[in-house]
C-alpha cells in the first residue's frame, strides 16, 4: 500500500465495511434475533472480527486480509467469539443467571467440563505473558480455545432438563466461563454483545 499511489485504506473506511457486511450477514442468518438496535451490533461484531484478525497473530506480522475470513461465523474469528457469548448470556437469561453462591462440583467432573475448568485457571498465567510479551495474541488464543471448548460442552451438557443440582452446577461453569470471555474481550477493546 503506498499513500504516493493512492493506494491508502482509512479506517474509518474499514469499520463502515465491516458494519456493512456484518449487518447484511445478521439479516441474512436464520438464527438472528430481534435486536434494538441491529446496526450497532453489527458495529460492535464487526469491529471485534478485526480485532480478533489483527491481534492473532505477532503484532509485527504482515497477514493477507480477506472480509470471508474476518467474518466467519466459524473459527478462529471476532464473530465466533462474540456469538460463544451471545449464546451464554442467553442461557443464563433463560434459567437466572447461574450466581448460585453454592453448588456441587462433584456435578463438573464430566469429560467436557474438566478442560473448561482446567483452562479457566490458566487465566491469569495468559494475562500475565500476554503483558511481559506485550503481544494480545496470547489473550486472542486463549479466548479461541474456551470459546471452542465451552461450545462443545454447551451442546452436550444440557441445563434444562437435568437435575436441579446438576444444573446448578453447570450453570455456574457457564456463567464464569461467559465473564471471562466478556472481561478478555474488553481487555482487547472489544465490546462484548449479549443478542445477535
Amino acid at each position: 500500500m503506498s499513500s504516493r499511489l493512492g493506494e491508502v485504506v482509512l479506517l474509518e473506511d474499514v469499520l463502515n465495511e465491516a458494519r456493512y457486511r456484518m449487518l447484511q450477514n445478521m439479516q441474512e442468518a436464520k438464527t438472528s434475533k430481534e435486536l434494538t438496535d441491529p446496526e450497532l451490533t453489527a458495529e460492535q461484531i464487526g469491529i471485534s472480527a478485526l480485532i480478533i484478525q489483527d491481534f492473532k497473530g505477532p503484532l509485527i506480522s504482515d497477514y493477507k486480509f480477506e472480509w470471508q475470513k474476518v467474518l466467519q461465523a466459524q473459527g478462529d474469528t471476532g464473530v465466533f467469539l462474540q456469538y460463544t457469548h451471545a449464546r451464554l448470556r442467553s442461557l443464563l437469561r433463560m434459567h437466572g443467571g447461574g450466581n448460585h453462591a453454592h453448588f456441587d462440583t462433584s456435578h463438573l467432573q464430566d469429560n467436557r467440563s474438566i478442560p473448561i475448568l482446567q483452562h479457566l485457571l490458566r487465566y491469569d498465567e495468559v494475562l500475565l505473558q500476554s503483558a511481559l510479551d506485550m503481544q494480545p495474541r496470547h489473550l486472542v488464543n486463549f479466548l479461541m480455545t474456551l470459546s471452542h471448548l465451552v461450545s462443545s460442552a454447551h451442546r452436550e451438557l444440557p441445563v434444562k432438563g437435568s437435575p436441579a443440582e446438576v444444573a446448578q452446577a453447570r450453570l455456574r461453569l457457564f456463567s464464569c466461563t461467559c465473564s471471562v470471555l466478556a472481561n478478555g474481550m474488553k481487555i482487547l477493546g472489544i465490546t462484548p454483545v449479549d443478542k445477535m
